[in-house]
């Protein structure tokens, strides 16, 4: 299974579907009208890391073996989807089981592509899809509170959590999102309980046009939408759907000097599966030998026993120390015995930080 799932939304008609297509290379229906993807289409993409390519060659491996994300295409929301508008509280139930929201704003002028508004709003588009998630996590917080105010008659255990529910009520009532409320530990315990939308981390995707990604033209839409990102504490990436799903139907090589002659980098998936690993604070630590070179996803700030976990429960359970060279040592001093002449392989114990791109051999009982 994934290591992370993200959940694509968006209005009918953004772009989510051609953006899944990209991701997926997957030929889902991407038609110009509303309701086109009724049932999520789920796709599992390979998080491309070139790091474990080269270890793999110092290592001889026989496998390599990427980190994962799963991707979910929603169908696109709209007015009234928390009444059941649409299909609308099936389509909020798939987000409900995600780990991130990816909300697709169209962010390009084009009469060929009818909008389901009438006309590009990017900031409307998002207020209309944040107030449906809204009221959405007011009816199932309300909801919540008439159970645990039953329960507690008499019983004073659940006080705290009321009190907790309470703020959650009054804060969406203020029309702003569980995200943007500070929360103690143990009011962050309670959340953990429940799956509200508005709790989730977000990143706003602006569908562009070609010309905004190839030739930097100005973008007014874009603009707006930073504008309104630091004011929702979110961040934002530019794509151009359509470009992306061009360059998922080419060869990999021919992608890269695609890519060499536009001055760019790299791909806007890639850029956008960076964003997604960022945006909920994971990393990769690598495991190498002859067999395979391996990327586990870990949270930031995971302690080397937590890590060894990752890989087996008994590992963990067993745990002694933690053998660390960093990725790029191993590279510079070509695999870990070079790296151990110099001095720069480590003996971690349990509570060490593991960092983003460490090598590690766990020794266990």
């Amino acid at each position: 299974m994934s290591n992370l799932s993200c959940g694509i939304i968006g209005l009918p008609n953004v772009g989510k579907s051609t953006l899944f297509n990209a991701l997926c290379k997957k030929k889902i229906p991407s038609e110009n009208y509303p309701f086109c993807t009724i049932n999520p289409n789920i796709g599992i993409v390979l998080v491309k890391d070139n790091r474990l390519d080269e270890l793999a060659k110092i290592s001889k491996s026989k496998n390599i073996i990427y980190s994962t994300v799963t991707f979910i295409d929603i169908a696109g929301l709209v007015k009234g989807a928390s009444k059941g508008e649409g299909l609308g509280n099936k389509f909020l139930d798939n987000i409900r089981q995600t780990d991130a929201i990816l909300h697709v704003v169209r962010c390009f002028e084009d009469e060929k592509v009818s909008h389901v508004e009438g006309k590009v709003d990017p900031i409307r588009d998002i207020e209309i899809i944040n107030l449906e998630l809204i009221l959405s996590d007011l009816q199932q917080s309300e909801n919540i509170l008439k159970k645990l105010e039953k329960k507690s008659k008499g019983n004073k255990e659940f006080e705290k959590e009321i009190d907790f529910i309470k703020k959650i009520i009054d804060h969406l009532n203020q029309n702003k999102a569980i995200r943007s409320l500070n929360l103690s530990d143990e009011e962050k315990d309670f959340l953990k309980k429940y799956l509200f939308l508005t709790s989730k981390k977000i990143l706003y995707i602006a569908n562009v046009s070609e010309d905004y990604i190839l030739e930097k033209k100005e973008n007014k839409y874009f603009k707006q939408l930073l504008d309104y990102s630091k004011k929702d504490n979110a961040k934002v990436i530019s794509i151009s759907c359509k470009l992306e799903q061009e360059l998922a139907e080419i060869e990999e090589s021919e992608v890269k000097e695609f890519l060499k002659n536009m001055g760019l980098k790299e791909t806007g998936l890639e850029r956008l599966i960076k964003a997604a690993f960022d945006l909920l604070n994971l990393i990769v630590f690598i495991t190498t030998g002859e067999k395979e070179t391996k990327s586990w996803t870990i949270k930031k700030n995971t302690t080397a026993k937590k890590a060894a976990g990752k890989i087996h429960s008994d590992m963990e359970k067993g745990f002694i120390r933690a053998e660390v060279v960093s990725y790029n040592n191993m590279i510079k001093y070509n695999g870990r015995v070079g790296a151990k002449k110099m001095g720069l392989c480590r003996f971690e114990g349990k509570d060490y930080i593991v960092q983003d791109g460490d090598v590690i051999i766990f020794y266990h009982s």
